[in-house]
């Protein structure tokens, strides 16, 4: 049975798309399953953004083929793990939940890297081209880490 893991940010086509792709090229494709969704709807069915598939293919992962869908309350039951971008989409992501074993499945992903600080992914949608380069070199530390303990725990 694979372990199901889920990336969310905002609108899912920035953040979420790139940490679904790296992490996936971090984990064995046989036992891990790694998806992407936004915590708003306007992008349900649209591909990243250009600059986030850029980013990716810089680094040799292609996340072209992705589509855009919505965090939905049933996602608690599909995912063992769930890793938000910043502390709206925790809020947001918590807000759906019914329960402590559902809230325990949620993590800001940047606390693999500064435990317990609550550090924000930040969007780089309306920032400056090198922002996606920064925010690919956050992602792929902490999906690093994550690789690193999921594999150590299958």
């Amino acid at each position: 049975m694979s372990v199901k893991i889920l990336m969310v940010c905002l609108g899912n086509i920035c953040r979420s798309p790139l940490a679904e792709g790296i992490l996936a090229s971090k984990l064995p494709k046989d036992k891990f399953i790694v998806d992407s969704a936004g915590t708003g709807s306007w992008h349900i069915g649209r591909s990243p953004d250009e600059r986030s598939i850029a980013v990716a293919k810089k680094y040799k992962i292609d996340i072209s083929q992705q589509k855009g869908k919505q965090f939905k309350s049933t996602d608690f039951e599909a995912y063992d793990y769930i890793y938000v971008m910043d502390n709206s989409n925790y809020s947001d992501v918590i807000s759906l939940s019914k329960n402590e074993e559902q809230k325990n499945k949620v993590h800001l992903i940047l606390n693999e890297l500064f435990p317990s600080e609550n550090v924000d992914v930040p969007d780089p949608y309306y920032g400056l081209s090198n922002g996606f380069e920064t925010v690919y070199q956050m992602l792929n530390d902490a999906c690093e880490s994550i690789a690193k303990k999921l594999i150590d725990n299958k």
